[in-house]
Parts: structure tokens; sequence; C-alpha cells
């Protein structure tokens, strides 16, 4: 776990260096403190994902001190849920019960991993503590009650992602429209892929095409020649992965090669589960001819995100991710929620239920990645998705994902 209060300027330099959480500069004395929590996987193997998250939410948190109301100041608290370089459950329902007992968090930006997002849902919930994710997307998260057992009727998680059953449709839409017919499906077992998985099979074989069959891979695998050589003799057009890159991902594209693959022949489908630097440094040269879509839609071609791209490379001196830009949004969805509760409440501090009540109700909120609200679930009302090639190494957009026209052809 990752725990600090923001220093100085150096200070903040110095932890980035060391991949250390960035805070918020101190408050002034006379003013009364909101903090917003941050809980993700920002070291391990998921690190590439989780640090320009947390960067871009702290981001959010910095700029919103610039116009915040009069008598407070926000500030962050970031925790890290990996144990052993991987998303961790229950490091994350520990971290979201720390940020819970602290009466000065009002909401939370996380977690990033479906599986730590199941996790942490009952906790938070009865806590009655807002968790807004930027890309956790397993549909029953929000769905169903069952992750609400304290209060089931009270929504405490969001997302500003789409979530699975979009974005395994989609990745079905787009195989169609581009010709592969036969498709060999494989998850890591974990609540994200697997789900991902079944949505994409059944999206598939709706189609028409035709699913080969279906295998999961376990914890900590690391060779799997003997079920890509199995595979290979069945010819698939493509394979499909459910999951990310720290369970598996980039290793059984890699590994493609010397199991009686083409991978320069046989594409490798996923999410955007393996839209990460670490793909394709661990896949090497065999990442190249990987498509997969992102809930997310390209910010570099919206002119809504062009200052948030410019400010977050002035202060990170790097580019943004698309879920960098998702956990941007969720910070400054969490601080409206905040700023509007302190208004109801005449400028008083708003208690976690004030900015639940203000979240629940988010209309027509003109954000970077577009306007949108929450539904009564908890869900982004303006899901985006796209499809991406990695190319020479590097990921490349290709379109956005008509979902209309998804939603048309896969009921």
């Amino acid at each position: 776990m990752h725990r600090m209060n923001r220093l100085g300027a150096a200070a903040v330099a110095l932890a980035l260096s060391f991949g250390s959480v960035a805070l918020c500069q101190p408050a002034s004395a006379a003013n009364q403190v909101i903090k917003i929590g941050i809980e993700l996987p920002i070291s391990g193997n998921d690190a590439s994902d989780g640090i320009p998250m947390e960067q871009a939410a702290t981001l959010a948190v910095e700029q919103a001190n610039a116009h915040a109301p009069k008598g407070f100041t926000f500030q962050v608290d970031a925790l890290d849920d990996t144990v052993n370089g991987i998303h961790n459950p229950q490091q994350g329902v520990t971290n979201i019960r720390a940020l819970a007992a602290d009466p000065q968090v009002v909401g939370v930006v996380g977690p990033f991993n479906s599986n730590v997002a199941a996790a942490e849902i009952p906790v938070s919930n009865q806590a009655l503590l807002p968790l807004v994710s930027p890309a956790a997307t397993d549909p029953t998260l929000t769905q169903s009650p069952r992750y609400r057992p304290a209060h089931p009727d009270e929504i405490t998680f969001f997302r500003v992602s789409a979530s699975n059953d979009k974005q395994g449709r989609a990745a079905a839409y787009s195989c169609k429209q581009r010709g592969l017919k036969s498709i060999y499906v494989i998850d890591d077992n974990e609540t994200f892929g697997t789900g991902l998985a079944d949505v994409f099979t059944a999206a598939a074989k709706s189609l028409g095409l035709t699913i080969l069959g279906r295998d999961h891979l376990t914890v900590n695998q690391q060779d799997f020649r003997p079920l890509l050589t199995r595979v290979a003799q069945m010819h698939p057009d493509a394979i499909y992965y459910g999951g990310v890159t720290s369970t598996g991902g980039a290793l059984l594209r890699k590994q493609m090669a010397g199991s009686g693959f083409d991978p320069a022949k046989v594409p490798f489908v996923g999410s955007d589960g393996i839209y990460d630097q670490a793909f394709v440094k661990i896949a090497g040269s065999e990442a190249d001819n990987t498509y997969f879509t992102a809930a997310a839609p390209n910010i570099t071609k919206m002119a809504s995100a062009q200052e948030f791209i410019k400010a977050y490379q002035e202060r990170y001196h790097a580019e943004p991710t698309a879920f960098a830009a998702n956990a941007f949004v969720a910070a400054q969805v969490i601080i409206n929620a905040t700023e509007r509760a302190i208004a109801s409440n005449h400028g008083q501090l708003p208690s976690r239920g004030d900015v639940l009540k203000h979240l629940r109700t988010t209309k027509e909120f003109h954000s970077i990645v577009g306007v949108f609200g929450f539904d009564k679930n908890g869900d982004t009302t303006n899901p985006s998705m796209a499809l991406w090639k990695i190319e020479r190494g590097t990921p490349s957009y290709l379109h956005a994902i008509d979902m209309s026209a998804v939603a048309k052809v896969i009921k």
C-alpha cells in the first residue's frame, strides 16, 4: 500500500521518479480538506496502466484547486492494490477500508481491474463511499445487486468506460467486418477476462462465426506452447483473448510464433486489457498484427481533450493514455458532485452521502471524452468504443466502432 501527503514540487518530482504516488499541495490552515481517493495498480505489471491514471486523476485535483469553493482544498490520497507485481483484490479491499475510515474522503477514482472492483464494491457500498472507475468493465458490477449486500438499492459504483457486454460485441462485430470466420477463444480466468470472452463468444456465434474452442489460463502460467500447438492444428483465422497483459496476454501472443502459428497471418484479437506498453515490450515483434478494442475514445482526435493532453505533457513529460483521460474525468466528476453538494449545503462541508446523491444525478456532464451522465445503474450514458491495431510495435488507431450499428445486428 502506498499512502503519503502531497509535498512541494521538488518532492513530487522525486516521488514520481521512484514511481511513487503524487499527491497535492498542502492546504491553507484556514481551509477544510476534502480528499479524493485513488485506488489503482500503480506498481508491478499493471503500472504502465496505473501510473498514467493516477497522474491524470492527480492533475484533475490540482486543477480543481485553482477554483475550489471558498474555504476548501482538495487533496489526493492514493493507494496501490498491487501485491507481488499483480493487481490483488484483497489488497483492494484493504485500501477501500482505509479510505472509508477517513471521513475526509468523499469519493474514490478506481479501481482499474474488474476482479478488484468485485471485491471492493461490497465494502464501499456498506460505507456508502462512491467509487468511479476509469476502466473496470464487467457488466455485473453495475447490473447485479449481489455486490451490494449491505445497501442493495444504493448505487455506489460508477464507471466512465463502456462495459464488457458492449466491448465483447464490438470485438465480434469487428472480426466479422474484417472477414475472420473461425476463432479460438482463450481467457485469463479472471472476472474481466472471463466475462469479456463469454460476451464475445455469444456475439460471434450470433454473427455466424465459428468458435473452434475455448480455454482458460491458470494463475502464474508461463508456458502456453502446448495449448497453442493444439490450437494451431485447428487452423483458426484468429485467436481472441479475454484478459489483461499481466495475466498472460503478451506471453500468449509471443509464444504463438513457436507453436505452429505465423503471427503475420493469424491475428491476435483482444481488448483494452492489452492496451499498454507492457504488452508490446513482452510480446516483442510478435505484438504486430494484434487488434484490440478500447472502451475509451481516441483523445488525440478530440478537440475537447487537447488542453488536457497539453497539461498532462507539461506536468509529466509523457503522453497520456486513453484510460488516463478516463481517470481525469472520473476525478473531475467526483469533484463536480462535491462542489454541487457544497453549494446545496450553503457553502458548508458536505457529507459523503451528499456527494453520492449528486453523483447519481449527474447528467450532461461536459468532459474531455464527451458529454455524459450516469444511468440508474451507474453506467455512463455515452459509451465509446474504438478499434486499434499494433503495427511496427506501436498501437495505431483504426476507427471508432459504431455501437448503434453493432446493436442492430447483435441483440
